[in-house]
């Protein structure tokens, strides 16, 4: 399997995962090229948060269909991405949020390796967040540069 094959990964999750990037790409594009709004940065960092949170949740999912999983380690990570979506979305100016946001997406993916790792999730479920984790850093890098130039 190459750094981002795609093989074995299910269709739909491929395709959703995929097409999930685009409110990501769409308002790095309005903070490049649109005139000075902040509208196009409140909705980059609202879905940013929702994404982050969506991560977490699905340590949460996983440990409710395994009662292994339902302690103090699990369960309280996966209620952290949605504490560090909140804040950057909420609480911070923008570039401090951009980059807590990269972060935070960056520790999602080193969770969801180790995750992989312990057998809690499939090996496909690492090769299609590898790839997402990657081009979300990126436009979320994208857009720090422009909030900053």
């Amino acid at each position: 399997m190459t750094a981002f094959s795609l093989a074995g990964i299910p269709p739909a999750a491929r395709w959703l995962g995929l097409a999930g990037l685009l409110p990501f790409y769409a308002c790095a594009l309005a903070l490049w090229l649109g005139p000075p709004d902040a509208s196009a940065l409140s909705a980059l960092l609202a879905y940013a948060a929702v994404i982050l949170s969506f991560l977490g949740a699905v340590h949460w999912g996983r440990a409710l269909a395994s009662p292994e999983q339902q302690n103090w380690s699990v369960l309280g990570w996966s209620v952290a991405p949605a504490l560090i979506g909140w804040l950057a979305a909420g609480w911070m100016d923008a570039a401090p949020a951009l980059l807590l946001l990269i972060v935070g997406f960056w520790a999602a993916f080193v969770v969801d390796m180790r995750a992989v790792a312990e057998g809690r999730f499939p090996r496909w479920y690492l090769a299609l967040r590898k790839l997402l984790s990657a081009l979300v850093v990126l436009a979320l890098a994208i857009s720090l540069l422009a909030v900053w130039v």
